[in-house]
């Protein structure tokens, strides 16, 4: 049997949080997310002058005792999110998780591509609990399965199974999977992203990715998944290497020095993407695999900017 992706003891403290918004929220349908129009929910917004036709149940007849004139209470309307998982699943994502850890051992990095799944999976269960909308989409060469969007608790299990199901495809193209039309959400609400970062074009043809989300009105969430091995390779010697996703290989001499090189090349890979995001109103999140999943999933979301209720 298939191991769940969340523990099930973890659930409830999911439920006690918001995926944050920094913008106003118009849906379609009533939730628990405060958007800039006024409806009926429990916030009080504001009075305005009392015009026929108005709901007589919010006039407000203290008001009227002290001034004379006819208002009535506004309220915030309560509206739900739209939020829109993106999920690798490049060969490169398939990386890591083989050994088992022994007697006194730390634990090791988990597969990347199995951790980005509960990443996914607690974002995604955390958004429904608030009744917002979910939808999830895989990528690699293009965007391939999608799950049609979700609402409430009781569809979970419907975004556990397909995250569960998804496994790794051949050499991915993030860019241009980002791009192309059919990848874009329809409508306006928070987009995370969950990858390895590793492109053809580095961070320049991420950031082109990137941008066509930010004209389509996505808060985007950019979340790193990267293993121990790649943020501090171990590796010695005269080595192969070889491509996961092209197959291709090189000969290398590993010495300290060119590892020190590896090292810097990667931070100012990360910091360009970083400072891309940061520049742009993007939540980059880097997520190491050998965390703990419970202490990586409230990293995450903490990095994102949840909030409890």
């Amino acid at each position: 049997m298939t191991a769940p992706l969340l523990p099930l003891d973890l659930l409830p403290r999911l439920e006690r949080l918001s995926l944050h918004s920094s913008r106003r929220v118009r849906g379609t349908a009533q939730g628990k997310r405060r958007s800039g129009q006024f409806g009926a929910s429990l916030e009080f917004a504001d009075y305005r002058e009392y015009s026929p036709g108005d709901d007589i149940r919010r006039f407000d007849w203290g008001v009227y005792r002290r001034t004379g004139r006819p208002f009535i209470r506004q309220y915030w309307d309560e509206q739900e999110m739209n939020v829109y998982l993106y999920l690798d699943i490049s060969a490169s994502m398939d990386f890591g998780g083989e050994a088992s850890p022994g007697a006194g051992e730390e634990r090791p990095a988990e597969n990347k591509l199995q951790y980005a799944k509960k990443l996914a999976a607690a974002v995604g269960y955390t958004a429904l609990a608030s009744e917002d909308r979910v939808q999830a989409s895989l990528f690699a060469a293009e965007v391939g399965r999608k799950l049609p969007p979700v609402r409430g608790k009781a569809s979970a299990s419907k975004l556990f199974s397909f995250l569960q199901e998804a496994s790794a495809s051949g050499p991915g193209n993030l860019s241009a999977a980002l791009r192309s039309y059919p990848a874009l959400p329809v409508k306006p609400g928070m987009t995370w992203i969950f990858s390895d970062l590793w492109l053809e074009g580095g961070a320049a043809a991420l950031g082109e990715a990137l941008s066509y989300f930010l004209a389509a009105g996505q808060e985007i969430v950019l979340v790193h998944v990267v293993s121990e091995d790649e943020l501090h390779p171990g590796l010695s010697g005269d080595l192969r290497l070889v491509d996961s996703e092209l197959g291709t290989g090189k000969e290398v001499a590993v010495t300290g020095k060119v590892l020190e090189a590896y090292r810097n090349e990667l931070s100012r890979y990360t910091g360009e993407i970083s400072g891309y995001c940061s520049e742009r109103g993007i939540r980059f999140v880097q997520m190491p695999t050998n965390l703990p999943l419970e202490q990586g999933v409230f990293t995450l979301l903490r990095g994102a900017g949840a909030s409890a209720y």
